[in-house]
């Protein structure tokens, strides 16, 4: 189930969004519920905090009193939710530049102001979530979750090539298709956690055996779909050639 937060400082206009997004939820059996609708981007951030989880977001823009607004609580959103979906309820049409300026990726904005264009605005926002999500599980790719920072970041597996260990005491360095991250972890958990589908080659280093693209069994040395390279040891030999060929 998506859970669905509304940050709205107008209590009736909060009132209004909520109750159009329970109607369609209900009418179209939708695996969503509204959690949370509140005038305090605080309480929300809590909550999500709290979920762990990918969430649905409609917020106001200006949240008269508090001490952001709608875009700096995007911003925290996206730290803690990097794949959630952010729909601004706005007064303004035009904010494209400002989630560009903030780093957001933002689904829609909805204006104010027109009870049934705002409605169709939720309606077609909902529509366009359920969708992506059906494409998502259809596609049944996963993901691997890792805090970098303080910032929460979803991998796809297939574009994981490789995990290695750093010279700092519990420091894994994850090796993907276009970048690199570390992030505090173990070697063992990440064994346990990916099954067969990732092989310790090497002690430093825990392969995704479907991205490997070439082996040089002289230098002992793993190529990979991205162009890395990365060591595998004698003990591992047999079990490399055995699941790639």
């Amino acid at each position: 189930m998506l859970p669905i937060y509304i940050c709205e400082d107008d209590a009736s206009l909060r009132s209004a969004q909520r109750s159009f997004l329970e109607r369609e939820i209900l009418i179209r059996e939708l695996d969503m519920a509204v959690v949370l609708c509140s005038g305090h981007p605080e309480e929300i951030l809590q909550a999500v905090e709290a979920t762990q989880g990918r969430g649905i977001y409609f917020l106001d823009v200006e949240l008269k009193g508090e001490a952001m607004d709608g875009f700096a609580l995007g911003q925290a959103i996206r730290r803690l939710d990097s794949r959630g979906f952010i729909i601004y309820v706005t007064a303004f049409a035009d904010l494209a530049f400002e989630t560009f300026r903030y780093h957001l990726e933002a689904l829609d904005y909805i204006v104010k102001g027109e009870p049934a264009r705002m409605q169709e605005g939720i309606r077609h926002c909902l529509e366009v979530i359920t969708e992506r999500m059906c494409e998502e599980r259809e596609g049944e790719r996963s993901y691997f979750t890792v805090k970098v920072m303080d910032v929460v970041k979803h991998i796809p597996v297939d574009e994981i090539m490789f995990f290695e260990t750093m010279g700092r005491t519990h420091r894994i360095e994850l090796h993907g298709k276009n970048d690199r991250m570390d992030f505090i972890g173990s070697m063992r958990d990440l064994e346990e956690e990916f099954g067969d589908r990732f092989l310790r080659v090497h002690r430093a280093y825990l392969v995704n055996v479907n991205q490997v693209a070439q082996l040089d069994l002289k230098e002992r040395e793993i190529l990979m779909q991205n162009g890395e390279r990365c060591l595998f040891s004698r003990k591992a030999k047999a079990a490399l050639l055995a699941r790639i060929t």
